[in-house]
């Protein structure tokens, strides 16, 4: 059930956002739907059950995420190098400044729910597809199917390296950040590339030649 009520959604899911990031992830809901100013029953009427709030907390967050990143991956003619650093820096800060809504959703919520888990794992997907996207159109030399690897390889790993930081705070954001471009711009590079089609080839067999027998003329 999507509700009645565009604008009377988004206020609830404002005020699901302010209860989550002030008290945590593993806020109940009776206290979202007290936030809200309404009982447990009204809160899942507006989006059919508990999942669909929390798919609903998914979706507006990983667009908003998507919104700021995609500028800056997808900027036409800027130096790699530059363009993964401040893609992987601006995801790093969002994290960190909304780090209470992020492990709701990637932690709480995916643990508890096998339809959100699925719903986030799609969503998560869908960046990896459209990263794999923008290498395959940019870079020439760079079959569709490899653009694709690397595209969701990219995401995983800045993920989960994320995910750590956060439990490492004392560890410089910038030494994350460039350790993950590091590996982005070796993966990318001209010679990478080679290496990786040649490792494809099957190498030719090798022909031994049997020893001669003692005292027979070489």
């Amino acid at each position: 059930m999507s509700g009645r009520d565009p604008d009377r959604r988004r206020a609830l899911l404002d005020a699901a956002d302010r209860v989550i990031s002030s008290e945590g992830p593993d806020v109940s809901m009776a206290a979202i739907a007290a936030a809200a100013g309404v009982t447990k029953p009204i809160l899942y009427r507006h989006f059919g059950d508990k999942s669909g709030l929390y798919e609903a907390l998914a979706d507006r967050h990983v667009r908003r995420l998507t919104a700021q990143l995609r500028p800056r991956f997808a900027e036409p003619g800027t130096d790699l190098r530059g363009r993964a650093r401040a893609t992987i820096g601006a995801y790093l800060d969002l994290i960190a400044a909304n780090l209470n809504l992020y492990r709701f959703l990637l932690h709480r919520a995916s643990a508890e729910d096998t339809r959100i888990r699925s719903h986030m794992t799609s969503l998560v997907r869908g960046l990896g597809e459209e990263l794999g996207g923008v290498l395959a159109a940019e870079r020439a030399a760079l079959d569709p199917v490899r653009a694709q690897v690397l595209g969701h390889a990219f995401v995983g790993m800045v993920q989960t390296t994320g995910d750590w930081w956060l439990e490492h705070p004392e560890v410089d954001r910038d030494q994350v950040v460039e350790g993950l471009v590091e590996v982005i711009a070796a993966a990318l590079s001209p010679r990478s590339g080679r290496a990786s089609r040649a490792s494809g080839r099957t190498a030719a067999p090798t022909r031994t030649v049997p020893a001669s027998p003692p005292g027979s003329p070489r």
